[in-house]
């Protein structure tokens, strides 16, 4: 069987039933929750389905789950094989090992050492191979044919979207009005799976899927175009150059548009899923809630439905985009203050900051830039303030008090 095939089976509501009922030991039904934090931000009525608590962290266990379930006892003994950096990689490792089957998970080289691990963990053997995505491919397509293992597409088979079609049957049974259901849209294995479903149940909801203006793969297709795809984008798990022709057409028919969100976008609503609705989301699960911040417009005074599609973020990069935001909305600043080279003046700058209840976070101190006179010195010193105004105020105050200053970030002043 080549690598990218399937069967061509037809996806339909009936379907996705029958696989939600045949999967059901071996997934969760993730809650769908109301947002009175985001519906008072964006002023559409807002409820999110957290696919984020999902085995794996990401909705691609249920995919997973449904093809594993489907294979002849004959090609569970031989095992299978998968491509994937990410959340296919440990679905299928994860189901793979509960489920005594031999699992071989290709990820190119470069892929972060966290997610390889994981997926080790789960009992798959990992084979590192190319430099890309693609690459990696090319490798599993080798090894299929080598070893006669039994390929797990992450999107491009009709079992697969039958098993991400559960979030949808989920989300529409939780809150039946929807009128308006925002889906990550990389493959197109969710949003086809998902739409058969919702539409099953409320015909006139309306779909739409989400992809970063980075990787816009859907729309071309969709809408003939030639968009570049590439980039880095914090929303690796919908970085793809091919969409699954088998999803296509039900995206083609049923979804009502598809809309690209910006990287500043996903990341302001990253950090505010962390801060509003106390949930971690990977840049591809924060997509729908950066469509839904990007254009208000679009669904204000609507009863919207987000899908959180998975939460397996970097530590390190939720670290640096919490406190870019911060920076952002002037929380966090780091002021350069040139002052006279003499004692007490730190603590003048000091005893502002306390009087007006700016946090003092870091202090640097120099005397030896070549743009200085030898009478002075430079203070680097970074704050936190309540907000703009009250940055503002700290500014103000410490440049009325005779010091010259430079602000590093100007999204903050």
């Amino acid at each position: 069987m080549n690598f990218a095939s399937s069967p061509s089976t037809s996806l339909t509501a009936a379907m996705v039933r029958a696989t939600a009922k045949r999967i059901a030991h071996s997934v969760i039904v993730t809650p769908t929750i109301y947002s009175q934090a985001l519906s008072q931000i964006t002023g559409a009525e807002v409820f999110v389905k957290y696919e984020n608590m999902q085995h794996t962290g990401a909705f691609k266990a249920r995919g997973a789950a449904a093809k594993l379930t489907t294979l002849t006892d004959a090609q569970k003994a031989a095992g299978v094989i998968a491509a994937s950096a990410g959340n296919h990689a440990q679905g299928v490792a994860f189901h793979a090992g509960r489920m005594g089957i031999p699992a071989t998970i290709v990820m190119p080289k470069n892929t972060p050492f966290v997610k390889t691990r994981k997926t080790r963990d789960y009992g798959a053997e990992v084979v590192l191979e190319g430099e890309t995505f693609a690459e990696a491919v090319a490798a599993a397509e080798k090894l299929t044919q080598q070893k006669g293992l039994t390929p797990v597409h992450p999107f491009n088979d009709t079992e697969i979207m039958a098993g991400q079609g559960g979030v949808g049957l989920e989300i529409m049974e939780a809150v039946p009005d929807l009128d308006v259901v925002l889906v990550p849209v990389g493959g197109g294995g969710l949003i086809a799976g998902l739409t058969v479903a919702a539409k099953d149940i409320k015909p006139r909801v309306d779909i739409i899927g989400v992809e970063t203006e980075l990787y816009p793969a859907m729309i071309n297709v969709l809408k003939g175009g030639t968009r570049p795809c590439a980039g880095a984008t914090m929303a690796e798990g919908i970085a793809v150059r091919d969409v699954g022709g088998k999803c296509v057409p039900y995206v083609r028919e049923l979804v009502k548009d598809v809309i690209t969100v910006t990287e500043t976008g996903i990341e302001r609503a990253i950090s505010m899923f962390v801060t509003a609705a106390k949930t971690v989301a990977e840049g591809a699960g924060a997509s729908p809630l950066s469509a839904l911040l990007e254009y208000p417009e679009m669904f204000r005074g609507r009863k919207v439905g987000l899908v959180l599609s998975g939460g397996n973020i970097d530590s390190r990069m939720l670290s640096s985009i919490l406190m870019r935001d911060l920076v952002r909305v002037g929380q966090v600043l780091t002021l350069n203050i040139e002052m006279p080279d003499k004692p007490g003046q730190l603590a003048v700058i000091a005893s502002i900051c306390a009087e007006l209840g700016a946090n003092v976070l870091e202090v640097s101190h120099g005397r030896f830039a070549m743009d200085l006179s030898a009478t002075a010195a430079r203070l680097g010193i970074t704050i936190e303030t309540r907000d703009q105004d009250h940055a503002r105020e700290v500014i103000s105050r410490i440049r009325e008090s005779g010091f010259r200053l430079a602000i590093e970030d100007p999204t903050a002043s």
